[in-house]
Protein backbone atom coordinates (compact mmCIF):
# COMPACT_ATOMS: atom_id res chain seq x y z
CA UNK A 1 0.00 0.00 0.00
CA UNK A 2 2.05 3.29 -1.16
CA UNK A 3 2.68 6.13 0.65
CA UNK A 4 1.23 5.44 3.82
CA UNK A 5 3.52 7.99 5.90
CA UNK A 6 3.38 6.00 9.11
CA UNK A 7 5.77 3.20 10.27
CA UNK A 8 5.95 0.06 7.74
CA UNK A 9 7.94 -1.77 9.70
CA UNK A 10 5.21 -2.88 12.04
CA UNK A 11 4.43 -6.96 11.46
CA UNK A 12 0.55 -7.79 12.38
CA UNK A 13 0.39 -10.33 15.39
CA UNK A 14 -0.01 -13.14 12.74
CA UNK A 15 0.65 -16.18 14.58
CA UNK A 16 3.95 -17.43 13.39
CA UNK A 17 5.48 -14.06 15.41
CA UNK A 18 4.07 -15.38 18.46
CA UNK A 19 5.99 -16.60 21.42
CA UNK A 20 3.38 -18.82 22.74
CA UNK A 21 1.91 -19.10 26.16
CA UNK A 22 2.12 -22.44 27.46
CA UNK A 23 -1.98 -21.93 28.34
CA UNK A 24 -2.45 -21.42 25.11
CA UNK A 25 -3.96 -23.39 22.86
CA UNK A 26 -2.19 -25.13 19.76
CA UNK A 27 -1.45 -23.39 17.41
CA UNK A 28 -3.23 -24.11 14.14
CA UNK A 29 -1.19 -25.92 11.36
CA UNK A 30 -1.88 -26.28 7.47
CA UNK A 31 -3.56 -24.46 4.86
CA UNK A 32 -4.25 -20.72 5.66
CA UNK A 33 -7.41 -19.14 6.60
CA UNK A 34 -8.53 -18.44 2.98
CA UNK A 35 -6.97 -21.13 1.12
CA UNK A 36 -10.63 -22.44 0.17
CA UNK A 37 -11.72 -18.91 -0.95
CA UNK A 38 -10.88 -19.35 -5.02
CA UNK A 39 -12.42 -18.03 -7.92
CA UNK A 40 -11.35 -18.70 -11.62
CA UNK A 41 -9.12 -16.54 -13.28
CA UNK A 42 -10.77 -16.43 -16.56
CA UNK A 43 -9.92 -19.40 -19.12
CA UNK A 44 -7.21 -19.53 -18.04
CA UNK A 45 -7.49 -22.74 -15.89
CA UNK A 46 -6.58 -21.03 -12.52
CA UNK A 47 -8.46 -20.59 -9.66
CA UNK A 48 -7.07 -17.63 -7.41
CA UNK A 49 -7.36 -15.99 -4.18
CA UNK A 50 -9.70 -13.08 -4.97
CA UNK A 51 -7.22 -10.70 -4.50
CA UNK A 52 -3.03 -10.50 -6.09
CA UNK A 53 -0.24 -9.45 -4.29
CA UNK A 54 1.65 -7.41 -6.41
CA UNK A 55 5.49 -7.35 -6.08
CA UNK A 56 6.02 -3.43 -7.27
CA UNK A 57 7.49 -2.05 -4.01
CA UNK A 58 9.64 -5.35 -3.81
CA UNK A 59 13.50 -4.19 -4.36
CA UNK A 60 12.45 -0.50 -4.51
CA UNK A 61 10.84 0.32 -1.46
CA UNK A 62 10.72 -2.91 0.21
CA UNK A 63 13.86 -5.22 1.06
CA UNK A 64 14.07 -8.76 0.53
CA UNK A 65 13.53 -9.45 4.30
CA UNK A 66 10.85 -7.02 4.62
CA UNK A 67 9.26 -8.67 0.75
CA UNK A 68 9.93 -12.15 1.86
CA UNK A 69 7.55 -11.28 5.29
CA UNK A 70 4.84 -9.94 3.09
CA UNK A 71 4.81 -12.91 1.00
CA UNK A 72 4.63 -15.14 3.88
CA UNK A 73 1.91 -13.31 5.38
CA UNK A 74 0.19 -13.45 2.36
CA UNK A 75 0.26 -17.25 2.24
CA UNK A 76 -0.63 -17.63 5.61
CA UNK A 77 -3.78 -16.01 5.25
CA UNK A 78 -4.30 -18.30 2.27
CA UNK A 79 -3.28 -15.90 -0.66
CA UNK A 80 -2.04 -17.82 -3.64
CA UNK A 81 -1.57 -15.51 -6.35
CA UNK A 82 1.39 -13.42 -7.00
CA UNK A 83 1.86 -10.69 -9.81
CA UNK A 84 5.20 -8.91 -10.82
CA UNK A 85 6.82 -7.18 -14.02
CA UNK A 86 10.43 -7.55 -15.31
CA UNK A 87 10.61 -3.68 -15.21
CA UNK A 88 9.59 -3.63 -11.70
CA UNK A 89 13.23 -2.18 -9.65
CA UNK A 90 14.67 -3.15 -12.88
CA UNK A 91 14.11 -7.37 -12.30
CA UNK A 92 15.00 -7.32 -8.75
CA UNK A 93 11.33 -7.81 -7.98
CA UNK A 94 11.44 -11.00 -9.68
CA UNK A 95 14.62 -12.15 -8.19
CA UNK A 96 13.25 -11.58 -4.71
CA UNK A 97 9.95 -13.30 -5.42
CA UNK A 98 12.08 -16.46 -7.07
CA UNK A 99 14.14 -16.40 -4.14
CA UNK A 100 11.10 -16.85 -2.00
CA UNK A 101 9.63 -19.60 -3.95
CA UNK A 102 12.67 -21.94 -3.69
CA UNK A 103 13.13 -21.11 0.17
CA UNK A 104 9.62 -21.90 0.71
CA UNK A 105 8.58 -24.68 -1.94
CA UNK A 106 6.00 -22.56 -2.73
CA UNK A 107 6.15 -22.45 -6.74
CA UNK A 108 3.61 -25.14 -7.19
CA UNK A 109 1.27 -23.60 -4.98
CA UNK A 110 1.15 -20.07 -7.00
CA UNK A 111 -0.07 -18.66 -9.70
CA UNK A 112 2.49 -15.82 -11.02
CA UNK A 113 1.89 -13.72 -13.81
CA UNK A 114 4.65 -11.16 -15.13
CA UNK A 115 3.91 -8.22 -16.90
CA UNK A 116 6.85 -7.91 -19.55
CA UNK A 117 7.71 -5.11 -22.77
CA UNK A 118 9.61 -2.56 -20.42
CA UNK A 119 12.52 -3.81 -19.48
CA UNK A 120 15.23 -1.57 -20.91
CA UNK A 121 17.22 -4.70 -21.70
CA UNK A 122 14.70 -6.08 -23.80
CA UNK A 123 11.76 -2.85 -24.35
CA UNK A 124 8.78 -4.07 -26.33
CA UNK A 125 6.87 -7.04 -27.84
CA UNK A 126 9.02 -7.91 -30.59
CA UNK A 127 9.45 -11.51 -31.56
CA UNK A 128 13.28 -10.96 -30.54
CA UNK A 129 13.30 -8.90 -27.52
CA UNK A 130 10.00 -11.05 -25.90
CA UNK A 131 11.31 -14.52 -26.30
CA UNK A 132 14.48 -12.87 -24.23
CA UNK A 133 12.68 -10.59 -21.92
CA UNK A 134 10.82 -14.49 -20.89
CA UNK A 135 13.88 -15.90 -20.93
CA UNK A 136 15.41 -13.57 -18.48
CA UNK A 137 12.43 -13.86 -16.04
CA UNK A 138 12.35 -17.23 -15.59
CA UNK A 139 16.10 -16.81 -14.63
CA UNK A 140 15.41 -14.22 -12.51
CA UNK A 141 12.69 -15.94 -10.92
CA UNK A 142 13.98 -19.56 -11.13
CA UNK A 143 11.41 -21.42 -12.42
CA UNK A 144 10.39 -22.94 -15.63
CA UNK A 145 7.27 -21.75 -16.72
CA UNK A 146 5.06 -18.57 -16.17
CA UNK A 147 1.45 -18.95 -15.20
CA UNK A 148 0.05 -15.92 -17.19
CA UNK A 149 2.70 -13.75 -19.27
CA UNK A 150 1.25 -10.23 -19.83
CA UNK A 151 1.74 -8.16 -22.56
CA UNK A 152 2.65 -4.23 -21.58
CA UNK A 153 1.78 -1.95 -24.82
CA UNK A 154 1.20 0.70 -22.69
CA UNK A 155 3.89 2.58 -24.00
CA UNK A 156 2.52 2.40 -27.39
CA UNK A 157 4.53 -0.68 -28.37
CA UNK A 158 4.91 -0.30 -32.40
CA UNK A 159 5.10 -4.77 -32.67
CA UNK A 160 2.46 -6.15 -35.51
CA UNK A 161 -0.07 -7.51 -32.67
CA UNK A 162 0.04 -10.73 -34.99
CA UNK A 163 4.19 -11.39 -34.91
CA UNK A 164 3.60 -11.09 -30.89
CA UNK A 165 1.00 -13.47 -30.41
CA UNK A 166 2.49 -15.74 -32.95
CA UNK A 167 6.00 -15.36 -30.71
CA UNK A 168 3.14 -16.11 -28.03
CA UNK A 169 1.83 -19.44 -29.40
CA UNK A 170 5.57 -20.55 -29.83
CA UNK A 171 5.99 -20.01 -25.58
CA UNK A 172 3.28 -21.77 -24.77
CA UNK A 173 4.10 -24.55 -27.37
CA UNK A 174 7.61 -24.77 -25.57
CA UNK A 175 5.43 -24.89 -21.95
CA UNK A 176 7.51 -21.68 -21.34
CA UNK A 177 4.08 -19.53 -20.71
CA UNK A 178 0.52 -21.33 -19.94
CA UNK A 179 -1.69 -18.40 -20.54
CA UNK A 180 -1.54 -15.03 -22.23
CA UNK A 181 -2.82 -11.64 -20.50
CA UNK A 182 -2.37 -8.07 -21.34
CA UNK A 183 -1.87 -4.56 -19.96
CA UNK A 184 -2.30 -1.25 -22.17
CA UNK A 185 -4.22 -3.12 -24.88
CA UNK A 186 -7.20 -0.74 -26.49
CA UNK A 187 -10.55 -2.27 -26.87
CA UNK A 188 -10.18 -2.67 -30.47
CA UNK A 189 -6.48 -4.57 -30.37
CA UNK A 190 -8.28 -7.30 -27.88
CA UNK A 191 -11.09 -7.97 -31.00
CA UNK A 192 -8.12 -7.87 -33.25
CA UNK A 193 -6.69 -10.42 -30.86
CA UNK A 194 -10.00 -12.49 -30.19
CA UNK A 195 -10.17 -12.69 -34.07
CA UNK A 196 -6.39 -13.59 -34.58
CA UNK A 197 -7.39 -16.58 -31.75
CA UNK A 198 -9.78 -18.13 -34.25
CA UNK A 199 -6.85 -18.61 -36.25
CA UNK A 200 -5.34 -20.71 -33.71
CA UNK A 201 -2.86 -17.96 -32.05
CA UNK A 202 -3.22 -17.85 -27.93
CA UNK A 203 -6.15 -16.09 -26.24
CA UNK A 204 -5.76 -12.92 -24.62
CA UNK A 205 -7.52 -14.16 -21.46
CA UNK A 206 -6.51 -11.67 -18.65
CA UNK A 207 -6.32 -8.08 -18.75
CA UNK A 208 -4.47 -5.95 -16.20
CA UNK A 209 -5.54 -2.01 -16.09
CA UNK A 210 -5.73 0.58 -13.76
CA UNK A 211 -8.60 0.88 -12.09
CA UNK A 212 -10.31 1.80 -9.03
CA UNK A 213 -13.02 4.52 -7.55
CA UNK A 214 -11.13 7.38 -8.54
CA UNK A 215 -9.86 6.41 -11.51
CA UNK A 216 -12.36 4.80 -13.57
CA UNK A 217 -12.17 6.34 -17.30
CA UNK A 218 -9.90 3.83 -18.68
CA UNK A 219 -11.45 0.69 -17.97
CA UNK A 220 -15.50 2.19 -17.79
CA UNK A 221 -16.93 1.93 -21.58
CA UNK A 222 -15.82 -0.02 -24.38
CA UNK A 223 -12.72 -1.66 -22.89
CA UNK A 224 -15.13 -2.90 -20.20
CA UNK A 225 -17.91 -4.06 -22.67
CA UNK A 226 -15.06 -5.83 -24.67
CA UNK A 227 -13.56 -7.76 -21.52
CA UNK A 228 -17.07 -8.72 -20.59
CA UNK A 229 -18.18 -9.88 -23.67
CA UNK A 230 -14.69 -12.20 -24.41
CA UNK A 231 -14.99 -13.48 -20.93
CA UNK A 232 -11.48 -11.69 -19.85
CA UNK A 233 -11.08 -12.09 -16.32
CA UNK A 234 -9.88 -8.48 -15.22
CA UNK A 235 -7.13 -7.57 -12.25
CA UNK A 236 -7.03 -4.46 -11.82
CA UNK A 237 -3.77 -2.61 -11.15
CA UNK A 238 -3.41 0.32 -8.66
CA UNK A 239 -6.64 -0.20 -6.90
CA UNK A 240 -6.02 1.97 -4.00
CA UNK A 241 -4.45 5.17 -6.18
CA UNK A 242 -1.21 4.49 -4.85
CA UNK A 243 -2.25 3.56 -1.51
CA UNK A 244 -4.31 6.89 -1.38
CA UNK A 245 -7.39 5.58 -0.84
CA UNK A 246 -6.00 3.51 2.81
CA UNK A 247 -6.42 6.98 3.62
CA UNK A 248 -3.55 7.70 5.66
CA UNK A 249 -2.59 10.78 4.13
CA UNK A 250 -4.47 13.20 3.39
CA UNK A 251 -3.17 16.66 3.39
CA UNK A 252 0.17 17.90 1.86
CA UNK A 253 2.08 17.97 4.84
CA UNK A 254 1.85 14.27 5.09
CA UNK A 255 3.08 13.49 1.42
CA UNK A 256 6.74 12.83 0.82
CA UNK A 257 8.70 14.62 -1.57
CA UNK A 258 9.01 11.72 -3.29
CA UNK A 259 7.80 9.89 -6.64
CA UNK A 260 4.87 8.20 -4.60
CA UNK A 261 4.37 11.50 -3.04
CA UNK A 262 3.50 13.23 -6.34
CA UNK A 263 1.07 10.70 -7.19
CA UNK A 264 -0.71 11.00 -3.50
CA UNK A 265 -0.73 15.01 -3.97
CA UNK A 266 -2.82 14.58 -7.85
CA UNK A 267 -5.64 13.19 -5.27
CA UNK A 268 -5.42 15.79 -2.41
CA UNK A 269 -8.06 17.75 -3.17
CA UNK A 270 -12.12 18.10 -2.32
CA UNK A 271 -12.57 15.04 -4.49
CA UNK A 272 -10.71 13.06 -2.70
CA UNK A 273 -11.32 14.29 0.73
CA UNK A 274 -15.38 13.36 -0.31
CA UNK A 275 -14.35 10.09 -1.17
CA UNK A 276 -12.01 9.45 1.65
CA UNK A 277 -15.02 10.47 4.20
CA UNK A 278 -17.54 8.05 2.21
CA UNK A 279 -14.51 5.44 3.12
CA UNK A 280 -14.60 6.13 6.28
CA UNK A 281 -18.10 6.10 6.67
CA UNK A 282 -18.45 2.50 5.71
CA UNK A 283 -15.58 1.76 7.11
CA UNK A 284 -16.92 2.44 10.57
CA UNK A 285 -19.84 1.05 9.84
CA UNK A 286 -18.61 -2.23 8.69
CA UNK A 287 -15.23 -2.08 11.26
CA UNK A 288 -13.05 -2.52 8.70
CA UNK A 289 -10.19 0.01 7.56
CA UNK A 290 -10.55 2.08 4.19
CA UNK A 291 -7.94 -0.24 2.21
CA UNK A 292 -10.63 -2.95 2.48
CA UNK A 293 -13.48 -1.15 1.77
CA UNK A 294 -12.04 0.38 -1.51
CA UNK A 295 -10.88 -3.41 -2.61
CA UNK A 296 -14.43 -4.40 -1.68
CA UNK A 297 -15.74 -1.87 -3.82
CA UNK A 298 -13.79 -3.03 -6.81
CA UNK A 299 -14.98 -6.85 -6.22
CA UNK A 300 -18.04 -5.39 -6.22
CA UNK A 301 -17.61 -4.61 -9.75
CA UNK A 302 -19.23 -7.79 -11.73
CA UNK A 303 -16.19 -7.33 -14.41
CA UNK A 304 -13.24 -7.21 -11.89
CA UNK A 305 -11.94 -10.85 -10.81
CA UNK A 306 -9.00 -9.53 -8.46
CA UNK A 307 -7.00 -6.51 -7.86
CA UNK A 308 -3.42 -6.23 -7.69
CA UNK A 309 -2.62 -5.35 -4.40
CA UNK A 310 1.32 -3.96 -3.60
CA UNK A 311 2.44 -3.59 -0.38
CA UNK A 312 5.01 -1.90 2.03
CA UNK A 313 4.12 -4.01 5.30
CA UNK A 314 2.54 -7.19 6.04
CA UNK A 315 -0.24 -5.24 7.86
CA UNK A 316 -1.06 -3.80 4.67
CA UNK A 317 -1.74 -7.34 3.54
CA UNK A 318 -3.98 -8.03 6.53
CA UNK A 319 -6.18 -5.36 5.66
CA UNK A 320 -6.72 -5.45 2.14
CA UNK A 321 -7.42 -9.00 2.14
CA UNK A 322 -10.17 -8.39 4.79
CA UNK A 323 -11.84 -7.00 1.65
CA UNK A 324 -12.62 -10.29 0.50
CA UNK A 325 -15.21 -10.73 3.82
CA UNK A 326 -16.80 -7.42 3.01
CA UNK A 327 -20.18 -7.26 1.05
CA UNK A 328 -20.96 -3.71 0.47
CA UNK A 329 -24.82 -2.65 0.18
CA UNK A 330 -26.22 -0.84 -2.96
CA UNK A 331 -26.18 2.11 -0.89
CA UNK A 332 -22.67 1.67 0.20
CA UNK A 333 -21.57 1.36 -3.33
CA UNK A 334 -23.29 4.42 -4.41
CA UNK A 335 -22.03 6.65 -1.50
CA UNK A 336 -19.24 5.64 -2.49
CA UNK A 337 -19.07 6.15 -6.44
CA UNK A 338 -21.40 9.46 -5.81
CA UNK A 339 -18.14 10.34 -3.79
CA UNK A 340 -16.24 10.36 -6.93
CA UNK A 341 -17.88 11.91 -9.34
Amino acid sequence: MSGSGVDETATPPLRRNRVPHPSAPVTLQGPGLGSHVRVPLGETGFDVFPLFLGGGEFGWNVDAQASHEILDTYVELGGNAIHTADSYAAGRSEFIIGSWMRSRGTRDDTVLTVRVGRHPDNPGLGAVNLVRAVEASLSRLGTDRIDVLSLDAVRGDTAVLEDTLATCEWLVESGKVRAIGAHGYTASQLVEARILSSAGYPRVTVLDVPYNVMRRDEFDGDLRLIAAAQGIAVTPSHPLAHGFLAGETRTRGQQATSVRGSQLAAHLNRRGSRVLRALDAVGVELGVPDAAVAVAWLLAQKAVTAPIVNAFAPRHVVECMRAVGVRLSRAQLSDIARAAE
